[in-house]
């Protein structure tokens, strides 16, 4: 039986005192364990977030990770960076690294291996934009994105991850994807999984990454392949991020 997740992703917010307060805040309003709960936050806020966390429920994780080990890459941070720190997980070709910092899906895989070199699980994230999904290509690129990861790593490597679907048009642009059709994208990212290894389309956790807010989020993970979600500004309450974990 699949746990599910629910998963934060703070994004370019926040200061060093709020992002402490927001992680104390999810902490004390959990209650009840009804799934595994999660925060991506700012690589320079991972220390203090780590200490907080510790001996918790609350895992964390970053946004990106390098796609190489080590090197001249100014700017990067490498898996191993990572890992000294205690990152659980690791975002991979989030919608926003692909569309405003030219990730490719080959990039994408190339993260997706550092990740798991290293003991983190990545979290990959696919998804259309409202142009693809317009000319009725989003199984297209589900495909193409999910392809690329497979080339790198096997399907094995899908094991020790998690994937996150993102319709890019659903995601800060007051649109909205119904139950249903991220029922029908998660359903076909499942059954990819399962013509290559039905064992790993059973266990892997699927995530909805498009807006979830506490006023959709019960119908949308009432759905079956829907297994928590990547959560982006509601992530940033920690009363409206605890709604959406109840909603699990």
């Amino acid at each position: 039986m699949r746990r599910s997740l629910v998963l934060g992703n703070w994004k370019m917010n926040g200061t060093r005192s709020s992002a402490e307060s927001l992680a104390k805040g999810i902490i004390a309003g959990l209650g009840e364990d009804v799934a595994d709960i999660a925060v991506c936050v700012p690589y320079v806020f991972l220390n203090e977030i780590g200490q907080i966390v510790k001996n918790t429920r609350l895992g964390f994780g970053s946004q990106n990770v390098a796609d190489k080990p080590s090197g001249a890459y100014t700017g990067e941070v490498s898996a191993a960076m990572l890992k000294e720190y205690g990152c659980k997980y690791a975002l991979v070709g989030h919608s926003e690294r692909r569309t405003y910092y030219g990730d490719t899906d080959q990039s994408v895989a190339a993260r997706f291996c550092q990740a798991q070199d290293q003991g983190i699980i990545p979290v990959l994230c696919i998804g259309e934009t409202l142009e693809e999904r317009e000319q009725e290509k989003t199984f297209d690129v589900l495909t193409a994105q999910l392809d690329a990861v497979v080339a790198a790593a096997g399907i094995a490597g899908f094991n020790n991850a998690v994937i996150a679907y993102e319709p890019v048009w659903a995601i800060g642009t007051g649109r909205t994807a119904t139950d249903e059709q991220a029922q029908e994208a998660h359903c076909f990212i499942r059954q990819y999984m399962a013509a290559k290894d039905q064992t790993v389309a059973e266990n892997i956790q699927i995530l909805y990454g498009g807006s979830a807010k506490p006023e959709n989020a019960k119908g949308l993970f009432a759905m079956p392949d829907i297994d928590g979600g990547l959560i982006g500004g509601a992530s940033l309450d920690a009363e409206s991020f605890l709604k959406i974990y109840y909603s699990v």
